[in-house]
């Protein structure tokens, strides 16, 4: 029954599709985060689902769609000279075999990257694929926030709908996603207009932000909690009142220790005391490996090159307590350990020429929003939603990234996804100014002279 609903759905997307080809678009966006695929005990399996979506997409919006207006952006570029250099790395890999099989889903993930701006000609194509991508995810993110509401969980205990710790579906990356998506959420709350912002949208939307607050308790990822302190602090910058917002935050925070699991509480609290805890000891001394590695192959060693890693450490417990607390040092051999961090994945993996321009993609989305939220600030109703929405893309990709320190997710196409709407929007919004001839509509100030005294 689940393979005929996961056909039915599709066969319905593809169907209406052949109407409105931008939905082929929204279709592998919903297989590529979903992954229906792995679901399925037969029927998907036997058909290429993904490269057929992608397929219709790329030929629908090159027979199809308007191009007079389409623009290009620099992140572009730069996504492509990205693809480049990962190819040639690739080419060159220390392990070929095994740097062969993650390039196999990293090209189609920056290629997708690269097309997708090109289909965001309007506002309402944007807000589709805003809101794919968050439903898809919270495919996930609602099944792991109920089973954690009902006393499941824990340390890669938590299965999320299929029994595969990969991708989305991997603990300490749905934690970080699940807190980035909340800006977009609060978004889709207040100027969304698929599905106007009524009781029942605000009442989902807030319920889906209390799933994502759940995922760093049921999976137990400390990049989860430590996301959901940066938001906390990104939020600070449009809140009107901040002392009563830190006050009750705070306080919600202290609230709801009791009501937490002992085995969080005693995973978090390793966070002070990284050195007792093998996983985290064991990051550090990889990121050290990896840097005295790029001292030596600045061109990087291509994809899964920390499988020659191996690394030596002391494991760090003190014993005892009061004056008979002794430090007990443990000698630790660890093998092919993950880079278990962004920043050294792109580093180790692609050198310095990839870690640059893997910086550059990143930072100068973070840079363009700011620049779309400020030039939008005080506009009329009618562009109200615009520098709300660069503001939830801004803190959303500023939150991946944070998380990104401590997961190796540099190259998880739901951030890619993530880039092309923001490139979507940047041009979008760089057409209707060109069409217009004007920089943004601004608030007219009441000039009128104050009446006279009476």
């Amino acid at each position: 029954m689940r393979d005929l609903a996961f056909i039915a759905f599709l066969g319905a997307i593809f169907a209406l599709g052949l109407r409105r080809p931008f939905l082929f678009v929204l279709a592998y966006v919903y297989i590529d985060i979903v992954s229906p695929q792995r679901m399925s005990y037969f029927l998907l399996n036997a058909f290429p689902i993904s490269a057929m979506a992608v397929a219709f997409a790329v030929l629908s919006w090159a027979a199809m769609d308007d191009k007079r207006d389409t623009r290009v952006a620099p992140r572009q570029g730069l996504m492509l000279a990205l693809l480049g250099w990962c190819y040639y790395t690739t080419l060159n890999a220390d392990f070929p075999i095994d740097a062969a099989y993650k390039w196999d889903w990293v090209w189609k993930a920056l290629a997708f990257a690269i097309f997708l701006p090109l289909t965001l000609r309007t506002r309402l194509r944007i807000e589709a694929l805003l809101l794919f991508m968050l439903l898809s995810v919270s495919t996930i993110i609602i099944a792991g926030g109920v089973k954690t509401a009902l006393g499941g969980g824990g340390y890669g205990q938590l299965k999320l709908i299929v029994d595969n710790n990969s991708g989305l579906f991997e603990g300490s990356i749905i934690s970080a996603v699940a807190i980035c998506l909340i800006p977009l959420i609060l978004w889709f709350t207040k100027y969304g207009t698929i599905f106007p912002p009524d009781w029942r949208v605000k009442t989902f939307g807030y319920a889906l932000i209390f799933a994502c607050l759940l995922m760093p308790v049921g999976t137990q990822a400390r990049t989860g909690l430590v996301c959901a302190g940066l938001l906390a602090v990104l939020m600070l910058r449009d809140v009107k009142r901040r002392i009563l917002y830190i006050a009750g935050a705070g306080f919600l925070a202290v609230a709801s220790i009791p009501f937490l699991p002992a085995s969080f509480t005693e995973r978090m609290g390793t966070i002070s005391s990284y050195q007792a805890d093998a996983s985290a000891s064991t990051r550090i001394e990889v990121w050290k490996w990896t840097w005295d590695y790029v001292k030596t192959h600045p061109m990087g060693g291509g994809f899964e090159a920390y499988r020659q890693n191996e690394i030596k450490y002391d494991k760090v417990e003190i014993v005892g307590e009061g004056a008979s607390r002794t430090v007990v040092r443990t000698p630790e051999i660890d093998k092919s350990r993950a880079y278990h961090s962004a920043f050294f994945e792109m580093l180790g993996e692609q050198g310095w020429p990839g870690f640059i321009l893997w910086l550059m993609i990143h930072l100068g989305g973070i840079l363009r929003m700011e620049v779309l939220r400020r030039r939008y600030r005080n506009v009329p109703p009618e562009q109200a939603w615009i520098a709300p929405l660069a503001t939830a893309l801004q803190h959303g990709h500023i939150i991946y990234l944070f998380g990104s320190l401590f997961v190796g997710i540099a190259l998880n196409p739901f951030v890619y996804m993530l880039v092309g709407a923001q490139i979507g929007l940047d041009t979008y919004l760089a057409r209707k100014r060109a069409e217009e001839g004007l920089q943004p509509m601004r608030k007219k100030r009441d000039t009128s002279p104050a009446p006279a005294a009476a």
